[in-house]
């Protein structure tokens, strides 16, 4: 069993139709047809969505967000029409909140990798591949890879994991021209981002992208290279042939899984409430990643 510890009742906010609450974003309808997207201050770790919140982590997500698809914009389009506060909305959700286009969605997770670890090292480490694709000898935890690969996933829902599928299943599940597509397009706003991280000090190792069609042909989708789809390290303590220090939820998953939390992650018991100086030093290592990024300052 896994999912919320304590699933949040949706916000009333007149005008608006509520359509989804997943573990991060909440997701309206207003009139006109577009979707609203609230970014919250949930943390997930271990497939559940746990009860102590990251305090600004929706706007850090946004702001990012924001900021990296007008970096993008000549690669792939976004579905963002307004960052204006929606009439009726609470206070709350300024910063947080996205008019975006609606879009017919792909049902695929866009992984891009130019560095090998988690899932992707897992794999390689029994078949010498990740997703179907042959990789060279001697790699390691950490390792850069010959070039980007892509190596989608198929979408689950709250509380499960993303499985990785081939690139040939893919095709199978929406065309072989839309999976064509879907690869071109991440890969080279995977190689674009790689290169702007890079100049800022920080190696982007994967990343995860989500794309949906609308009248103009494919246009990317929901948040992007953030700290909750990507794994950014500081480039200058990257070391292959160990875990690499990150810019993301660490902090929540190592407390976790330490002796001080009391859970076991394999018991069906949900996780408890993270102590202050976990959440505090998860909230700079965002903000970190924010301002290294975009060279602006948060506050």
């Amino acid at each position: 069993m896994s999912g919320f510890v304590e699933k949040p009742e949706p916000l009333q906010v007149p005008g608006l139709v509520h359509l989804h609450t997943g573990k991060v974003r909440d997701l309206y309808q207003n009139e006109a047809g577009d979707l609203v997207m609230v970014a919250s201050d949930r943390i997930s770790a271990y497939d559940w969505v746990l009860p102590t919140e990251i305090p600004d982590k929706g706007r850090v997500l946004t702001r990012l967000s924001l900021w990296w698809f007008e970096q993008l914009a000549d690669l792939a389009p976004n579905h963002v029409l307004s960052t204006e506060l929606p009439p009726g909305a609470p206070a709350d959700w300024a910063g947080r909140a996205l008019v975006c286009k609606s879009l017919r969605m792909v049902p695929v997770e866009c992984v891009a990798r130019g560095y090998l670890t988690g899932s992707g090292l897992a794999e390689y480490e029994e078949t010498r591949t990740v997703c179907g694709l042959a990789l060279p000898e001697g790699l390691v935890d950490g390792s850069e890879l010959p070039a980007p690969i892509f190596t989608p996933a198929t979408k689950a829902e709250v509380g499960e994991h993303d499985e990785n599928v081939s690139y040939e299943e893919v095709a199978r599940q929406v065309g072989a021209e839309t999976a064509a597509a879907l690869r071109q397009a991440t890969l080279a706003v995977y190689s674009r981002a790689r290169d702007i991280a890079r100049e800022r000090g920080i190696v982007l190792a994967d990343t995860k992208f989500e794309f949906g069609f609308g009248e103009d042909g494919l246009v990317l989708a929901d948040e992007v290279l953030t700290p909750d789809s990507s794994r950014f390290w500081p480039a200058d303590q990257w070391q292959p042939g160990r875990a690499q220090p990150s810019y993301d939820k660490q902090f929540v998953r190592d407390w976790l899984t330490s002796a001080e939390s009391g859970w076991d992650r394999r018991s069906e018991q949900p996780p408890p409430p993270l102590p202050q100086q976990v959440v505090d030093a998860t909230r700079a290592k965002y903000v970190e990643a924010y301002e290294l990024l975009t060279g602006q300052s948060w506050s």
